[in-house]
């Protein structure tokens, strides 16, 4: 088995010790995520794993012939050669197996004594190209990066003319052509959209090396790993099970951590004022100097930043109509490019509709016309009675003023009886003490986001428009996000390709592709498998792995027919229990109907018969929606017979 362990990393700045003594071992079935606040030495640990950063002392061993590829989360310089290129690079280890053989030639054509020798070695070589898949180069290329949503002119482009985020792909691209023994990734999915981020996924699961990976992206993680290192004041601590796990046991030594930190607290607030009252009495003097040595030496319990609780709730919504955006006939185009074709749809009270699709496709887009950013379009976006929007945009730096403080940013935007309270706010999101006093300009992605995140609560709303909100928040700050928004009273639509986020809120999804717009109605499940089924035909075809790839896919197929048909059992109980509703309301209906002094009312009568055809439409409707998920399940069910 391969094997990679790490021992005595030790790496100070200045006087601030990043990384203390840290080791851990890893083989080919590890499947670990690094976790820690923003700054904690995550990124760094990786540079030294990777000989990108050289360690005050550091001790690595490694199975002879094994090899390390590592993805860092920025820095990326990419070769001046076309997209193709630049992925063909992770084929380099061959170079030197290719200049031997191309010298071996050379001496095979020649003859003589050592002719006999080369031929033998060239074969030797050829058998290990041919194992290692390199003569299959091309295809397995072109996987990779149609997979993370390259199209096929794209491989003739420039590297260098992608945009950051595509250049990243590019980056993570090479990396994965390069099949390591152990592969770092440091925030991978950062740029990804949902596609290319299950493609992503399945491509890692059956992949035969160890994993280690930073990650803001919870459902990744918990699809991915079986345990977690936890990097804190230069400590690491090992959790086994999956992020979800983690947080579970981390949530209970955090209730115990807090509870002696306010232990301590008190302690050192009894000490000092012990301190400051026998300061200057000579007879007191001893236990005076004896207690400031102890509160020097005293280790401070610390919460740890990346576990601290970001709390919050939107304020009540106001009341809105049960038609909240009506959306008819809507053509946007850039150019020769058009984004959306007569497209129309409707967006009732207090749904959660998650837009999603790949990066391009108009998501980002459609939000700021529903905002009212952008009105270079034709057609009709109509909001319903009493509808008051709130807009999140991904690009929050526009929405900011650079040269304010954080305090000054959100008093900006309160209510003069709202100043008073304005501190407290800031605290629940995480801006305490000095931190109010920042500049905006020098804020951390993470923290314009919270900012411009509260400055939408300081406004009630009944339709919030969010682009991207969980974009630079740890999975902390996100998980606060999603329950405020799970107990908010009014309609959301949301841009999104975080998993976790869509799975746990959305009652609609609307994916834009290629294809055209397409709905899916509140099952995330379905709509997971059928975006997977579509990105298998670019996952990977390995030659020595190959059973393991194919068994691996069947059981995820497996996985997902199993939550799909979960999925179908409770639509279909609901849809019957709907149903009985309906017609229960069809028959009282009907009884009404049928009395005297109300068929011999016109205008009674009229009403009445108007209700019932409504009513007819809804049973219809719904009847039709439960034939459609039963037929689905029973031919679901078939499969398994």
């Amino acid at each position: 088995m391969r094997t990679l362990q790490i021992q005595n990393v030790s790496l100070a700045f200045g006087d601030r010790e990043i990384l203390k003594d840290i080791g851990f071992t890893m083989n080919e079935k590890t499947r670990a995520a690094l976790a820690g606040a923003n700054g904690s030495g995550k990124s760094t640990l990786l540079k030294v794993i990777s000989g990108d950063i050289k360690a005050d002392s550091s001790s690595l061993s490694i199975t002879k012939g094994a090899r390390i590829s590592y993805l860092p989360q920025s820095g990326i310089v990419l070769p001046d050669s076309t997209v193709y290129e630049a992925a063909e690079e992770g084929y380099r280890r061959f170079d030197a197996m290719l200049s031997e053989m191309s010298a071996l030639e050379n001496e095979a054509a020649d003859g003589g004594s050592r002719a006999m020798k080369a031929a033998e070695r060239i074969a030797e070589i050829h058998d290990e190209l041919s194992s290692s898949g390199y003569y299959d180069r091309k295809s397995r290329i072109g996987a990779i990066l149609f997979g993370l949503g390259f199209t096929e002119a794209d491989l003739s482009r420039s590297a260098r003319t992608f945009s950051g985020g595509y250049q990243m792909r590019i980056a993570l691209a090479r990396i994965l052509v390069e099949d390591p023994d152990f592969l770092f990734l440091d925030e991978p999915t950062n740029y990804l959209d949902i596609e290319a981020m299950i493609w992503l996924e399945e491509y890692l699961k059956a992949f035969d090396g160890g994993l280690m990976v930073v990650s803001h992206d919870q459902g990744f993680l918990d699809d991915m790993v079986n345990e977690v290192y936890e990097l804190f004041s230069g400590h690491l601590s090992r959790y086994a099970g999956n992020y979800t796990a983690y947080l579970r046991t981390r949530e209970e030594e955090l209730k115990e951590l807090e509870k002696r930190a306010r232990k301590q607290q008190e302690e050192i607030e009894k000490t000092e004022e012990f301190i400051e009252r026998f300061r200057y009495k000579a007879t007191k003097s001893k236990q005076v100097q004896s207690r400031i040595k102890a509160l020097d030496k005293l280790d401070i319990i610390e919460i740890p930043p990346h576990l601290r609780k970001l709390s919050f709730t939107f304020p009540p919504s106001p009341h809105s109509g049960n038609d909240v955006l009506a959306v008819e006939n809507l053509h946007k185009a850039y150019g020769d490019h058009v984004i959306y074709n007569g497209f129309s749809f409707l967006v009732r009270k207090g749904e959660r509709l998650a837009i999603t699709g790949r990066n391009g496709a108009g998501k980002s887009t459609l939000l700021r016309m529903i905002a009212g950013e952008d009105t270079s379009y034709t057609g009709t976006i109509r909001d319903g009675a009493g509808v008051k929007k709130a807009y999140f945009a991904q690009d929050t730096e526009n929405y900011l003023t650079p040269s304010n403080t954080v305090l000054e940013e959100a008093e900006s935007e309160a209510d003069t009886k709202d100043i008073p309270g304005i501190r407290n706010l800031l605290g629940a999101f995480l801006f305490s003490d000095d931190d109010v006093f920042k500049k905006v300009e020098v804020l951390s992605g993470g923290e314009k986001s919270r900012l411009q995140l509260l400055k939408i609560l300081l406004h009630p709303s009944n339709l919030l428009l969010l682009d991207e909100p969980t974009n630079h928040l740890d999975i902390n700050a996100k998980e606060m996000l999603l329950e405020a928004i799970k107990s908010y009273g009014g309609t959301v639509i949301f841009v999104s390709h975080d998993r976790h986020f869509i799975k746990n809120l959305a009652t609609r999804i609307l994916y834009l592709s290629e294809d055209g717009p397409e709905f899916f109605d509140g099952d995330y499940e379905y709509f997971e498998y059928k975006i997977a089924e579509k990105e298998a035909k670019f996952q990977i075809k390995r030659e020595k792995p190959k059973e393991k790839s194919r068994n691996a896919l069947s059981h995820e197929e497996a996985k997902q027919r199993r939550n799909r048909m979960r999925s179908l059992e409770r639509e279909v109980e609901k849809l019957s229990a709907e149903l009985d509703k309906l017609n229960s309301e069809m028959g009282a209906l009907d009884e009404d109907i049928a009395k005297p002094e109300n068929y011999s009312n016109a205008a009674k009568i009229g009403k009445l018969m108007a209700k019932k055809e409504e009513l007819q439409g809804m049973i219809d409707a719904k009847e039709e929606e439960w034939l459609s998920r039963s037929s689905e399940l029973e031919e679901l069910n078939g499969q398994d017979n």
